[in-house]
Formats: structure tokens, sequence, C-alpha cells
């Protein structure tokens, strides 16, 4: 959905002026100048510059987004072995896997395809973005310092005979692209079936993300 402003096309008499003669056009010769007009249509929830047309439109910001669709955040986690859960080397940033934490700090475990079904795997995996989007507001001290995603790797811990791991990982993918738009939210992508992963967490995903 988006809204949209049409103007439709209209004439104007253009002002009379010499020909290579030196001669006024004839005022029996109507000059007529077409005024061409468009429609745009802008996404829902982006907001225009003062003359309303696109080409000055001004992205609502990443938090006003997480506030926008009343998220919540889980709590940071804290690296459980030796590594930092980001690195900033210039103007990337290096996110390690995280896990589909809750809110109440607790973990989304179990194996899609066996213990948990592809609906069941894909909000695992939208928890992992919260999860990671918690570790990035924590470190840049907000998620206006990210200029877009990057490359997300996803890893489903899956039965033998479960083959949807992409569509598992699209619910943390589907999330970065409310956060940051279809194009800066949505980057390049693996997504992989792993057996198993650490503390039988459903899903890990590691993300390189631009800054501004």
């Amino acid at each position: 959905m988006g809204r949209a402003w049409t103007i439709e096309p209209r004439f104007f008499p253009a002002r009379a002026q010499n020909d290579h003669h030196g001669v006024a056009n004839s005022p029996f010769i109507v000059r007529m100048r077409l005024v061409t007009l468009f429609t745009y249509v802008v996404p829902y929830g982006t907001l225009l510059a003062a003359d309303g047309f696109p080409g000055n439109i001004v992205s609502m910001s990443a938090e006003s987004r997480l506030l926008e669709l009343n998220l919540v955040l889980p709590p940071a986690p804290k690296p459980v072995a030796v590594y930092k859960s980001v690195v900033v080397m210039g103007n990337a940033a290096y996110v390690s896997g995280h896990g589909p934490v809750r809110t109440d700090g607790s973990l989304i475990q179990g194996v899609v395809g066996r213990d948990l079904d592809l609906d069941a795997g894909k909000a695992a995996a939208r928890q992992v973005g919260l999860a990671i989007l918690a570790t990035l507001r924590s470190q840049l001290g907000s998620l206006d310092k990210v200029r877009r995603v990057v490359k997300t790797l996803g890893m489903v811990n899956s039965a033998p005979d479960f083959y949807d791991h992409p569509k598992v990982i699209n619910g943390c993918s589907e999330l970065f692209a409310e956060i940051w738009g279809p194009d800066n939210g949505i980057g390049a992508r693996s997504a992989v079936g792993m057996g198993p992963l650490p503390g039988n967490i459903a899903v890990e995903i590691e993300v390189i993300f631009e800054l501004a």
C-alpha cells in the first residue's frame, strides 16, 4: 500500500515571442505549453519533504521503524565463548552468530523438521534477527548507524529430510527488510542446514552490515 499524488496534465498559454525574423508571433495562433506531470506512489511509512515530491524523500529511520512496528527486543546476548559479539572494521560491522533469544533471556531450542515445523523455525529466525538488533543497538548506540545489510549466513538446526532452510531464514531477512527497507534491508545471503547447533538452538545467524 502507498500514498499516491496524481496531477492531471494541463496546457498553459506560452508567452508570445519574436520569431527569427524579429516579428512577434501572430495573435491568432494560440501557442500552448504542455506541463508534464506524474503520479508519485510512495511506500507506506515514507515521509516526504516539504515540496512533496520524490527526489526529496526522507526515509523513516531504523529506530523510528522499530517503534512503529512495536517490536520488543530481547536482552543483547553476551558471548558464551572466546569471541566478540561485533567487530567493526572501517565502515563494516561483523556480527557473530546469534541464537533465538526470547525477551526473558531463554532460547528457542529444537530441530526444525522434527521438533519444530517450518512456521516455528521461521519464527525462531525472526527472533534471532531481534537479538541481532539488540546487539547492534548495544554496541553502536543506535540502529540508525547501520546503512544496509551486506551478507547474511543462516544456519538451521534441521532434520536430515528437511530442505526448506531458505524459508526458515526468511524470518530474519523479512525483519531486516521491515527495519531498513527492501533495498538496504536485503543483502546477499546463504541458508544452510546444520546438525546439531550449539545448545540445540533452532537457528543461528551471523550478518555483515555496512555502517553509515
